[in-house]
């Protein structure tokens, strides 16, 4: 099992910065994925940016290219996401997620922290 708490939610103003962090317990192994989504009042989960545990390797929706860089350190088990240039269309609670067999299959999610971004 795998337990995943996100924090670093809140207000922030558009244009402003904010960073998530999602903290893992529990059977963590190399393998796996970590993704961060977001859903919206209204609208679908969605995804927003996943890295690779052990190589380190990134992937964005194109909504997030060029403003969020999602991290994780290692020793801490915690990956990060870091948002800048916020829009009041980022505005969502914001979960992280593990794959466990790195092949963005979503197992374990976190409970979700709230983003509001205004204007």
């Amino acid at each position: 099992q795998v337990q995943l708490v996100e924090s670093g939610g809140g207000l922030v103003q558009a244009g402003g910065s904010l960073r998530l962090s999602c903290t893992a317990s529990g059977r963590i192994i190399s393998a796996y994925g970590m993704g961060w989504f977001r859903q919206a009042p209204g609208k679908e989960r969605e995804f927003v940016a996943r890295i690779m545990w052990s190589a380190g390797h990134t992937y964005y929706a194109d909504a997030a290219k060029g403003r969020f860089t999602i991290s994780r350190d290692n020793a801490k088990n915690t990956v990060y996401l870091q948002m800048n240039s916020l829009k009041r269309e980022d505005t969502a609670v914001y979960s992280c997620a593990a794959d466990p067999s790195g092949s963005s299959q979503y197992v374990y999610w976190g409970q979700g922290t709230q983003v509001t971004v205004s204007s």
